[in-house]
């Protein structure tokens, strides 16, 4: 049995029940938000999308076995493809004849997964936003390259140090201070000092089970390049021109090898544009929604 501790429902997805906390006007169409991790929940993006309720109607979306979401989701149900199809199931329980769906990090993995995917699986999808995502894992094979560069050197070691131990992970409390040391690796300037204040912020419900189960199976082993061209719906394509994680170039690939796709790179950005550039994230997801999703609000009408 689940119980919200917060503002928010539950969607019958069909095994199991996905927490959403839903921000905005009832009478604006979704945009269902997937977070990142795997292992946070929607807490991730704090109130740095507020503003979009302008303009659409917000569904912060827990996806399966994290956050509020139940935990009774089978392991084996915990897969890449599996969260695809949560999200058009979410979009049946909120009775949305029409959605549109932004994912960051792994959330871009599951919207870019979705996108990619039969028709019929996404049934209502209007227009997709991916946000420092990759097309394929081979994307994230630079990664320890990146670090050998990172600065200065005791991060370097603290965020080697903590990604070791995300195999480990037991505990809320251990995952909250895994985050807080990568935290820096995220941004384009590591001793940003907006790092704590967002880390105080974004502190959610944490899922050390499911971080712990991908860390140890490559992080949910994204592979669809080879699919991009199966994309029916438009797609905004976003990227952190310092992103060490996600590289800009793979944001490129996506963009290329997806139909009409739009490309934004944002050029002081890492892998967190919402909050190191927020006006500009705010201002680009607006007005591609606003071209795309049935609907939507313009500013002066809402």
């Amino acid at each position: 049995m689940h119980t919200a501790a917060m503002p928010g429902q539950f969607l019958n997805v069909g095994d199991t029940h996905l927490f959403a906390e839903v921000r905005g006007s009832s009478a604006l169409p979704p945009l269902i938000v997937l977070h990142g991790g795997p292992g946070l929940d929607h807490h991730e993006f704090a109130d740095f999308l507020d503003p979009l309720t302008d303009t659409v109607r917000l569904v912060l979306l827990d996806m399966r076995a994290q956050g509020e979401s139940d935990r009774d989701a089978p392991e084996s149900t915990w897969t890449l493809a599996q969260m695809a199809d949560d999200v058009q199931a979410a979009a049946r329980a909120l009775g949305a004849p029409h959605y549109a769906v932004l994912g960051h990090s792994y959330g871009a993995f599951v919207a870019l997964q979705q996108a990619v995917n039969a028709e019929e699986t996404r049934q209502g999808l209007v227009a997709s936003i991916v946000c420092c995502g990759v097309p394929s894992s081979h994307f994230l094979d630079g990664v320890p390259a990146a670090l050998e560069q990172f600065g200065p050197p005791q991060l370097r070691e603290q965020i080697r140090a903590s990604w070791a131990g995300e195999a480990d992970v037991t505990t809320e409390a251990d995952f909250a201070r895994l985050m807080e040391e990568q935290m820096p690796w995220h941004f384009a300037d590591p001793l940003d000092p907006r790092i704590a204040d967002y880390t105080r912020r974004s502190a959610g419900r944490y899922a050390p089970d499911v971080l712990r189960r991908f860390a140890s199976a490559g992080y949910g082993g994204i592979e669809v390049e080879k699919e991009l061209g199966n994309v029916g719906t438009p797609m905004l394509v976003l990227a952190g021109r310092h992103d060490r994680t996600c590289p800009p170039e793979a944001s490129e690939v996506t963009a290329a090898g997806v139909p009409g796709a739009q490309l934004h790179v944002f050029e002081n950005s890492g892998h967190m544009p919402f909050v190191e550039q927020p006006d500009e994230f705010l201002m680009v997801v607006r007005g591609f929604l606003q071209r795309m999703l049935p609907g939507a609000a313009w500013p002066e009408d809402a």
